[in-house]
């Protein structure tokens, strides 16, 4: 093979590829595409000619020629939360590793953000979707054109969800505030108006508490309200918090009031991410199994790209609960 630089000053096209590997035109392009027999010598030699020319294939050409664009795309309401970032990562990481890459969206749980990143995702072209958004009802997501797959979303009727064991993670939460003494336990959730799977954390919290004859009690996270629970309940001895963020706030407020963890008050949340556990390791909490939420998402999708069919809507991974000082 020749050493050259005739094309450094210029674009370099297929035919300079082929020239300088001394192949036809088409065989590079059977390389580029990955289609029919190439032997591992040739496909080598066309390998070694694309980075001597440092040769970039045309990336929009390509994917009319195959019908992929080798992308997907992610909508999230944040990349701030712990679980979504330590969630993005994997499925960014996961997607990479079987020859995809991502367009991430961060909706900031606005529905018109969400609508316009869905559209503009749609346009580009993308093999399909995996989204974790928190706003209902957007018709465009019921598209049985669109590979799209839901995580801890209820996206739309036909499209599959990917989520822990919210009911299973609710009941271990509450289960062990009883366990420890407490008697006087309040849950904090998101909007229950959600269509979520995490509203099953609520629906095991009340189970549970009424089957040892305890007064369920749930509040829904705003502003102030972790002031408003401790003003209206003085007597409060537990609390397990839907996610963690809003469990360290829980701890925050305590603190602020001199109230004693876990001596007088015991507190749970949800999701252990890997950030939570390093900064708050104290912190008793149900985990989400993350890394084998994104891969099971990342398989489905594929799945979906590539026309195979799948009966199962919902699937629910097992959570583990990890308890530490705060109970």
């Amino acid at each position: 093979m020749k050493n050259t630089n005739e094309n450094v000053n210029q674009k370099v096209k297929l035919d300079d590829v082929a020239n300088e590997a001394g192949v036809s035109k088409t065989t590079v392009s059977r390389v580029l595409n990955n289609r029919g027999y190439i032997s591992e010598k040739t496909r080598k030699k066309v390998n070694e000619a694309m980075e001597l020319l440092n040769y970039h294939p045309n990336e929009i050409a390509r994917s009319l020629f195959i019908n992929k664009t080798f992308i997907i795309g992610l909508i999230f309401p944040t990349t701030n939360n712990p679980f979504y970032g330590q969630l993005i990562f994997h499925l960014e990481n996961i997607s990479e590793a079987l020859g995809y890459k991502v367009l991430l969206c961060n909706s900031e749980g606005r529905e018109d953000k969400e609508k316009s990143y869905l559209e503009m995702l749609q346009r580009h072209q993308v093999d399909g979707i995996i989204a974790g958004s928190h706003n209902r009802g957007i018709l465009e997501y019921d598209n049985p054109q669109l590979p799209l797959v839901g995580i801890d979303r209820y996206l739309s009727e036909n499209t599959p969800v990917v989520s822990s064991d919210n009911y299973d993670g609710g009941k271990k939460a509450t289960q062990l505030l009883i366990d420890k003494g407490c008697k006087k336990i309040i849950h904090i959730n998101g909007s229950p108006s959600l269509e979520t799977p995490a509203n099953l954390r609520r629906e095991a919290y009340e189970d549970v508490m009424k089957e040892n004859e305890y007064y369920p009690q749930s509040y829904v996270i705003g502003e102030n309200v972790i002031e408003t629970i401790f003003n209206e309940n003085p007597n409060i001895d537990g609390i397990f918090a839907s996610d963690d963020l809003i469990a360290s706030s829980v701890m925050k407020e305590a603190k602020r009031r001199n109230i004693n963890i876990p001596a007088d008050l015991k507190v749970i949340g949800y999701d252990g991410s890997e950030i939570t556990r390093m900064l708050l390791p104290e912190l008793s909490t149900i985990q989400q199994p993350v890394k084998e939420i994104a891969d099971l998402a990342v398989q489905l999708l594929l799945k979906q790209i590539n026309g195979e069919t799948e009966s199962k809507i919902e699937w629910k991974l097992p959570v583990k609960l990890i308890e530490s000082e705060t109970t």
